[in-house]
């Protein structure tokens, strides 16, 4: 096995600085410090030499950026989501793939609940409200709602779904919760598993979406899905954007069978300034924000440099996609 020294890890965009500081000095690192995209042309030859590949998520790894890079060893991505990557593909070269869970779980928490709390008390509203002076012209912003003595659903109960039922419960919040798997803490959780999608739909006030996005989960908020919610309930999505069909989110939104929407993920992502949705007096959309805080970045940066290094020392990787 060669040195580490020896290998060459290629980023596809701007590393942080302490991910890049530790591979600079274990790896022959190049990346693109500079910000923005990296040109096509120049990435291509630089994978060519690569022997591990950095992902800061804005490439498709899939069968043709696979054939670029014949030395390729390991992919690594910053993110908990991986779905800009074929990892069928990646696992019939051998190639494992790493990504970033558990270090992220508390920020993400945190702004799906700061977008719960949003879509109750309407905060971002009342902000532009009073910044367009219309609190001093005495006119009315209209009422909001409480969050204690609602239920919450939560699709997608996995770390960070757990983590947003424990800050909804301080609140005074009932949370349910639908999982493919029932969990085994639920008690602990002091939340209600239920089985069937349509039972929590029915019954929840505010409904935060947490699935990971797949073949399965594309899509799963359509139409039929928004016919079937509570009339007037709040949806929450920090999930992917894909996972709700923007159409049928538009149409929700738009008849008031949704009171509210709070969004840090869209389809299409950037979501274009003069999307129709953004028309919409009842909705939030952050930019994909959600573990954007500069301890939470620094953590994924390295976990991310240490799955590349595991994997060119032909280790498991400290956090590994699994193949379903």
């Amino acid at each position: 096995m060669k040195a580490l020294k020896d290998y060459t890890v290629v980023a596809s965009g701007k590393v942080r600085q302490a991910a890049f500081d530790k591979l600079n000095s274990m790896v022959n690192f190049i990346s693109w410090q500079q910000g923005g995209r990296i040109p096509k042309e120049e990435f291509a030859a630089r994978l060519t030499k690569a022997d591990a590949l950095y992902s800061t998520g804005n490439i498709v790894v899939d069968e043709k950026l696979l054939s670029m890079a014949p030395n390729l060893k390991v992919v690594a991505q910053a993110s908990v989501g991986y779905d800009n990557i074929d990892v069928e593909a990646c696992a019939k070269r051998s190639i494992p793939v790493g990504h970033t869970p558990g270090v992220l779980v508390d920020a993400v928490a945190d702004l799906a609940y700061g977008l719960l709390l949003d879509s109750a008390r309407r905060i971002v509203q009342a902000d532009a409200h009073v910044k367009k002076g219309l609190w001093g012209q005495r006119v009315p912003i209209g009422l909001a709602v409480d969050l204690a003595g609602k239920t919450l659903g939560i699709v997608g109960m996995g770390d960070i779904g757990s983590a947003i039922a424990k800050r909804a419960q301080v609140s005074k919040m009932k949370v349910v919760y639908h999982n493919r798997h029932q969990r085994m803490d639920d008690a602990e959780l002091g939340v209600t598993y239920m089985s069937a999608l349509d039972e929590l739909l029915a019954e929840a006030d505010f409904v935060v979406v947490a699935v990971t996005l797949n073949p399965s989960t594309k899509h799963m908020f359509n139409r039929a899905t928004f016919e079937k919610l509570k009339q007037g309930s709040r949806l929450i999505n920090i999930s992917r954007g894909a996972v709700v069909d923007t159409e049928a989110l538009y149409e929700a939104l738009e008849c008031g069978k949704l009171a509210y929407a709070a969004l840090d993920v869209t389809d299409p992502e950037p979501l274009p300034a003069e999307h129709k949705l953004l028309t919409l007096h009842n909705i939030t959309v952050t930019p994909h924000i959600a573990s954007a805080t500069v301890e939470t970045r620094d953590a994924m940066a390295i976990l991310t440099a240490d799955n590349i290094i595991a994997g060119l020392q032909g280790l498991p990787l400290p956090a590994q996609v699994k193949l379903k």
